[in-house]
């Protein structure tokens, strides 16, 4: 049976929230926040240990 973690779900949309923020149509330095804003996210979920 399948479990569901919520935080490796979190870390999931967090980490296609990044990538869909490198291919917006806004400048690259917007992109780039947006992009390490998200991944930031998914750092502090894996080492919450959310997400093996």
């Amino acid at each position: 049976m399948t479990t569901f973690i919520p935080s490796k779900i979190r870390a999931l949309a967090h980490r296609r929230m990044a990538l869909s923020a490198l291919r917006a149509n806004s400048s690259l330095s917007v992109r780039l926040k947006r992009y390490n804003h998200h991944m930031d996210q998914v750092r502090a979920l894996k080492s919450q240990g959310g997400e093996q």
